[in-house]
């Protein structure tokens, strides 16, 4: 599956950071993870940490899927507001999500931290009104979320053209997120779980995997055996291609970065992410060596060759919409890309077993705009999955709640 167009510029960046070897022999595990992108970096480094033999397997180069693309904004606000995930499961669970996605940005900082040098830095969340209509319905949700604790503050529209250089008509101020790079930060997880003695093999197809009650067995493209207690498939917005329930719609998403601005340029946003309230919606963030990083324009193209057509003309579009946000804002892209991604209907992802595959073939599903947090609570999900204990989110974040829509 292709799944990125153009030029992602983490790729471009880092290069390939190192050689894995693909599977070359027959090989027994507690669990298998296939993908070897940022989400099944995460999981494979939190089941090892915990005493989980672990191989992981991956088709590409490892990262050289949808992590090269991903823009990585690491937010707990999930893109259904808090007010309609109250209203559609409950305001207990909706807030429960929110939280434990405020966590996870906590801890995926500890990651960062303990592999170092991944471009890992707090910011803080700027969520403006796209249209006045748009006003009301951000304050109930600045509201809300200020009731259960969340540290957010509303600005009306001269605070946000003082301090932004915004013209927008209010915002809600987050004072918790976070940037990374993502590819770097999978590259760094996978070369430490390697050296601790963790099987890392890409450029390995996995073919066919057929699961007992007591058991997974996996081939590959090239014929080896995989033999596992538990298989994880962590094969990013690919993953759906072994139900045949659709439990996502894919999409294609836009980017542009540019050079590192000037000093001083960014103002207020040199650490501020922003969105919009729009959908689809603009959003823009910096890196650690001061360029910008803007994208949106998603459309409902799955197609690879007619995405990589239109690369060139949504950077175009992507840069006067930031000229009308942000007239002083220098924009001058460097790079260009495209990527995949995925929505689910409420905005949360899934993680679990799914009853078309049985209990011991698991998802990790991690769709939507906060694919990294969620691959960090999925993490733990998962893992107590597999130690046969409770977990708070299984419910909410597995594929159980279809039932409750």
């Amino acid at each position: 599956m292709d799944l990125k167009s153009g030029y992602p510029f983490w790729a471009i960046k880092n290069g390939l950071m190192h050689a894995f070897e693909p599977l070359q022999r027959d090989v027994r595990c507690e669990v298998a993870v296939i993908g070897g992108g940022i989400t099944g970096a995460l999981i494979a480094d939190e089941l090892a940490a915990h005493g989980h033999e672990v191989v992981v397997v991956e088709q590409r180069d490892i990262g050289w899927g949808s992590t090269s693309a991903s823009t990585a904004l690491l937010q707990y606000e999930i893109d259904t507001h808090l007010v309609e995930l109250a209203e559609r499961y409950g305001e207990a669970d909706a807030v429960l999500a929110y939280r434990a996605c405020a966590e996870a940005i906590g801890l995926v900082g500890e990651r960062a931290r303990a592999v170092r040098d991944v471009d890992f830095g707090p910011m803080r969340s700027l969520y403006w009104a796209s249209r006045r209509r748009d006003v009301d319905p951000l304050q109930a949700e600045c509201a809300l979320r200020a009731r259960h604790g969340f540290d957010v503050s509303w600005l009306d529209a001269g605070a946000v053209r003082e301090e932004f250089g915004l013209a927008a008509p209010g915002a809600i101020l987050s004072a918790l997120a976070a940037r990374v790079d993502p590819y770097r930060l999978a590259y760094r997880l996978f070369m430490r779980l390697q050296r601790n003695g963790t099987a890392i093999h890409d450029r390995t197809r996995v073919d066919e995997v057929e699961a007992t009650s007591r058991r997974v067995r996996m081939r590959t493209a090239s014929g080896c055996r995989i033999e596992a207690d538990y298989a994880v498939v962590a094969a990013g917005y690919a993953s759906q291609h072994w139900l045949k329930e659709t439990v996502a719609r894919n999409r294609s998403s836009y980017a542009i970065i540019t050079d590192p601005l000037p000093d001083g340029a960014a103002g207020g946003l040199a650490d501020t992410m922003a969105w919009e309230s729009a959908r689809p919606y603009l959003y823009l963030r910096t890196t650690g060596d001061g360029r910008l990083l803007v994208g949106g324009e998603d459309d409902a193209v799955d197609i690879p060759a007619r995405r990589d057509k239109r690369v060139h003309g949504k950077a175009r579009t992507l840069v006067k919409h930031m000229h009308r946000a942000l007239p002083l804002l220098p924009v001058v892209p460097a790079f260009s890309w495209a990527g995949t991604f995925a929505e689910t209907e409420d905005g949360l992802p899934y993680f679990g077993a799914h009853e078309q595959r049985g209990p011991r073939v698991l998802f990790a599903m991690a769709y939507g705009g906060n694919g990294i947090t969620y691959s960090m609570l999925g993490a733990g999900l998962l893992r107590a999955t597999i130690e046969r204990r409770a977990h708070p989110l299984k419910t909410l974040f597995g594929f159980a709640r279809r039932e409750r829509r």
